[in-house]
């Protein structure tokens, strides 16, 4: 089982996107189980989302502890919430940001995971430059694609289209091949990455 915990404010579409990554799962063919957990409704609360994956039916229910990966849509989060408890060790790291792990100030938190789990994409600029709106979701969840290999980004665009009408799903899908190709330009160098620019970055064929 893979499980992946997804950390965000009322208001980013973090429910949304455990939602898609488990329609992905399940277009995969794999069983999937996603579930959210409120600490408060309000706009701009913290809120957590689960999703989980699997080749087996799931019968757990709880919420993941130990996430396999880790989502992380607001990175104001990482100092006011335990947001890496219970990561495993060799586990994966998405954070919506445009600045690096050293100036996030957790750089040396992350040291003991493998350099090239660990991602930091402008995930909100990408959604404002394509969608219009900073709901940085589905350009995470490209991201993961990239970083894991677990879902693939032809997965995820099925899920963005069952999701959304479809002027905004496209917006959406266009946002997450842009991420796809940054994240994946940028782990050619096999390193903990700061993802900056979509310039100039390939397409990869496989993934559309």
């Amino acid at each position: 089982m893979f499980e992946v915990r997804i950390h965000g404010r009322g208001g980013q579409g973090v429910v949304t996107a455990a939602e898609m990554l488990s329609i992905a799962g399940f277009t995969e063919g794999l069983w999937a189980q996603a579930f959210p957990s409120f600490g408060s409704e309000r706009m701009g609360a913290p809120v957590t989302a689960f999703c989980r994956l699997d080749e087996r039916e799931i019968r757990s229910r709880e919420p993941v502890n130990t996430p396999d990966a880790l989502i992380i849509q607001d990175p104001t989060l990482l100092h006011q919430v335990k947001v890496f408890d219970g990561l495993a060790k060799n586990g994966y790291v998405l954070i919506n940001s445009k600045r690096s792990l050293a100036e996030l100030g957790i750089a040396e938190f992350l040291a003991g995971l493998p350099a090239a789990n660990v991602m930091a994409i402008p995930a909100t600029e990408l959604a404002i430059k394509h969608v219009g709106r900073p709901l940085p979701n589905a350009v995470l969840l490209a991201g993961f694609c990239a970083v894991t290999g677990r879902i693939r980004l032809a997965s995820v665009e099925a899920a963005i289209r069952k999701k959304f009408p479809t002027a905004v799903a496209e917006r959406n899908i266009a946002a997450a091949r842009e991420a796809f190709a940054m994240v994946s330009e940028a782990r050619g160098g096999q390193g903990t990455q700061q993802v900056t620019t979509a310039e100039g970055a390939k397409r990869h064929a496989e993934a559309v």
